[in-house]
């Protein structure tokens, strides 16, 4: 498996190689803007040119991205909507411009309205997202912990949205630990994993799963409420990320970590523990 970490745009692009090859990352994720709000800054082409230039003569492979928290794909109301669609669409066009070729997205919120519903309504907005965004950048649903109105949370959700997607070849799965975990997927033994993974193959397929979140859960099993925690540190446990990073089905895939981060030693002790587990 392949490990990384979500790394800081802070002061340009040009700033990420370094970051990442300092916490000794094979793989990455990154924003391609604030996360917390609508409006981005424009590509500066220097600094593009120097992130393509940097990360192509490097051994960070794959790049993805992920998308800012404010959209909403399942929205009823039209103004925000309309904002994560366009919000949505922009990064796909972003990504192609640094040479990215993923972008994570949250499934969404139901907000009150059923779920079945829901899924469709962020299906047709992927839609639409797709054809304002004509590139090859394909986006990966991440699955959620279900809460509060979170979907997205069962397998089968989001294998309901892949079939009411016209393109479908631009439409991945990242799978989160933590996420699934809380929403009632085990991950502490090998036979629990072994369910979980036939589970989602037989949902979704192992064809669209392109990119594990490696997190441990604070919360316990089944809690449906989201807190990332430190590998090993959590319900999941230390022999648990022993049989994930190991798994026949999972062992060639990247493992990004979202884990708690105080300062640059939380990063290296977790790239640590996770790289110590690996047979």
């Amino acid at each position: 498996m392949r490990f990384g970490f979500h790394i800081s745009i802070a002061g340009g692009f040009a700033n990420v190689r370094p970051r990442a090859e300092e916490l000794n990352c094979d793989t990455i994720q990154l924003f391609t803007r604030s996360p917390r709000g609508w409006s981005a800054s424009p590509l500066k082409e220097e600094d593009v040119g120097r992130f393509r230039e940097e990360i192509r003569k490097s051994e960070i492979s794959p790049v993805f991205a992920h998308a800012p928290y404010l959209p909403n794909l399942a929205a009823t109301d039209p103004e925000l909507k309309r904002r994560s669609i366009t919000t949505i669409a922009d990064d796909l066009k972003r990504c192609e411009t640094l040479g990215i070729d993923f972008l994570v997205v949250h499934v969404g919120k139901a907000m009150g309205t059923d779920e079945k519903s829901a899924l469709r309504r962020v299906a047709e907005n992927i839609n639409r997202i797709f054809r304002l965004a004509p590139n090859r950048v394909k986006i990966l649903l991440e699955n959620t912990a279900g809460m509060g109105s979170e979907i997205g949370y069962r397998f089968e959700q989001i294998a309901e949205i892949i079939e009411q997607v016209e393109d479908r070849d631009r439409l991945g799965v990242t799978l989160d630990t933590a996420h699934s975990f809380e929403a009632g997927y085990d991950w502490r033994t090998r036979p629990a994993i072994d369910e979980t993974l036939r589970q989602f193959d037989r949902a979704i397929g192992f064809s669209r799963l392109y990119l594990i979140h490696l997190n441990d859960s604070k919360t316990p099993f089944n809690s449906r409420v989201d807190r990332h925690w430190h590998i090993g540190k959590g319900e999941i446990g230390i022999e648990g990320f022993r049989e994930i990073v190991n798994h026949p089905l999972l062992r060639k895939l990247p493992g990004i970590m979202e884990t708690p981060r105080t300062s640059i030693r939380d990063d290296r002790e977790n790239m640590r523990i996770v790289r110590s587990l690996v047979r």
